[in-house]
C-alpha cells in the first residue's frame, strides 16, 4: 500500500507517466540507433556517469518539498519501519530509473556498441546508486561524522567501478553486495529521518505584499539562501564562466594565435565564437522557474492586483543581475586569457543578459510549469531550455 501510494503520486493514478516514459525512451533509442551516430565512451565513464546521475536525481526526489507532505500523511497511519523504508525508497527509485536514468542509458547504449556485461554493469550501477542514496539520505544526519563516512563510502564505490571495468564478473558481484548492504542499512534506519524540516517551504508560502521591489528582491534572495541547490547552481555557472574562454579559445584556434603574437585586429576575425559564450553562461535555468516551483506564490501573484509590475519587474531585474554577473565574469576571464574585449562586446553581453531575463520572465507569466509531481520533474522540464536554446541560435547568428 505504501509503495502504491508513493508510486501513483509520481507516476499518476494509472501509472500513465511510467508507460509514457518507457515509450519515449524507446523511440529515442531506436531513433539514435537508426541515425547511425557513433561515440566512443569508456566503460568506466558509463558506470560513473550512470551512478552519479542516478544518485543526484534520487537525492532530489528524496528531498522534494512535496514528498515531505506525503511523508506526513504516511506517518499518520500505523506502519512497520522496514516496510515503509523499503516501499518508499523502491517507489522513488523506480521513478528515478524509469523517468531519468533510462533516458541517459538509452542515449549511451544507442550511440555506442556495448557488450552484455557492460549493459548489465550499468544497470547494476543505477540500482546500487538508488539504494546507496536512500541509505545515505537517512543516515547522513544521525551518524556521527556522517558526511565523512558517506564520502569514504562513495570513494570505495569508485574503486568498485574500476574493478567492474577490468574484471566485470567480480565487479558485478561486489556491486550486488554493496547494493545489498545499502538495502539493509536503509531498512534499519529511522523512518522519520526521511522527513527533514530544513527548507520546509515556510518561506515560500508567504505571499508578496505591497508594491515595493525591495520586498520581492529580499524574498528572492532569502529563497535562494534557503534552497541551497539554486545558489549552488549559480556558483557553478560562475565557475563555468571562468573556464569557458579557454575551451572556446581552443575550439577557435585563438590560443595558437595569441602564442604567435597576432595583433588584436587579426584575432577579432576568430572571435565569432565569443557570443556563444554569452548564451552558455545565461543557462542558469533553476532561477528562471522560481514562480513555477511555488504554486501558492503564483496563485497569490496572479490574484493580487498590479502584480505584473510589483513582482515581475523586480523578478526580471533579479534575473538580469544574475545573468550580467555571469557575463561579466566571462568577459573578465576572456580579457585575462586573450585580451581584446571592446565596448561593443560588453554591449552584446548586456543584450544577451537582458534578453535572457526578459524571455524567462515572460515564460513564467504566460507559460508557467504546472502539473509537476515533485521538484525533480520541474528541474528537468524541457520548457526551461527554450530561452537558452533561442539565445544559442541568436549567438550563432551574431557570430556569423
Amino acid at each position: 500500500m505504501i509503495f502504491q501510494m508513493t508510486a501513483k503520486k509520481v507516476f499518476g493514478a494509472n501509472y500513465e507517466r511510467l508507460k509514457k516514459s518507457i515509450l519515449v525512451w524507446a523511440i529515442v533509442f531506436w531513433g539514435l540507433r537508426i541515425a547511425g551516430m557513433q561515440v566512443e565512451i569508456a566503460a568506466f565513464i558509463l558506470y560513473l556517469m550512470t551512478s552519479a546521475f542516478t544518485a543526484g536525481v534520487m537525492w532530489l526526489a528524496l528531498s522534494s518539498e512535496d514528498n515531505k507532505a506525503n511523508m506526513m500523511n504516511l506517518f499518520m497511519m500505523p506502519f512497520e519501519r522496514k516496510v515503509l523504508n523499503a516501499s518508499y525508497v523502491s517507489a522513488l527509485g523506480l521513478y528515478t530509473l524509469a523517468t531519468k536514468t533510462l533516458g541517459l542509458l538509452c542515449v549511451a547504449w544507442a550511440v555506442s556498441d556495448w557488450s552484455a556485461a557492460e549493459i548489465l554493469g550499468s544497470v547494476l550501477c543505477a540500482v546500487n546508486a538508488v539504494w546507496m542514496c536512500g541509505s545515505a539520505y537517512v543516515w547522513s544526519k544521525s551518524l556521527r561524522y556522517g558526511p565523512v563516512r558517506i564520502s569514504l563510502w562513495c570513494g570505495c564505490v569508485l574503486v568498485l567501478l574500476q574493478i567492474q571495468d577490468f574484471v566485470p564478473l567480480f565487479g558485478s558481484a561486489l556491486l550486488v553486495a554493496n547494493a545489498g548492504l545499502a538495502f539493509l542499512l536503509t531498512l534499519r534506519a529511522d523512518s522519520y529521518a526521511f522527513y527533514r524540516r530544513e527548507g520546509s517551504g515556510v518561506l515560500t508560502k508567504r505571499p508578496v505584499r505591497g508594491t515595493s521591489s525591495g520586498l520581492v528582491c529580499r524574498y528572492l534572495l532569502r529563497y535562494m539562501t534557503t534552497h541551497r541547490n539554486y545558489l549552488f547552481n549559480t556558483i557553478i555557472m560562475w565557475g563555468v564562466a571562468c573556464v569557458l574562454p579557454v575551451f572556446l579559445g581552443q575550439v577557435g584556434g585563438i590560443t595558437e594565435m595569441v602564442s604567435e603574437s597576432y595583433d588584436v585586429a587579426r584575432m577579432t576575425e576568430w572571435q565569432f565564437i565569443m557570443p556563444i559564450g554569452f548564451a552558455i553562461v545565461t543557462m542558469n535555468t533553476p532561477i528562471c522557474i522560481l514562480l513555477s516551483c511555488d504554486p501558492a506564490l503564483e496563485q497569490a501573484v496572479r490574484f493580487l492586483p498590479g502584480q505584473k509590475r510589483a513582482f515581475f519587474l523586480p523578478y526580471g531585474s533579479f534575473l538580469f543581475l544574475c545573468n550580467m554577473t555571469a557575463e561579466t565574469i566571462y568577459l573578465c576571464s576572456w580579457q585575462l586569457f586573450f585580451g581584446g574585449v571592446s565596448g561593443h562586446m560588453v554591449l552584446t553581453a548586456a543584450c544577451f543578459a537582458l534578453l535572457g531575463a526578459a524571455g524567462s520572465t515572460l515564460l513564467e507569466w504566460f507559460c508557467p510549469i504546472r502539473g509537476w509531481k515533485i521538484e525533480s520533474d520541474l528541474w528537468h522540464h524541457p520548457r526551461k531550455y527554450i530561452v537558452p536554446g533561442i539565445l544559442l541560435l541568436l549567438a550563432v547568428a551574431v557570430g556569423s
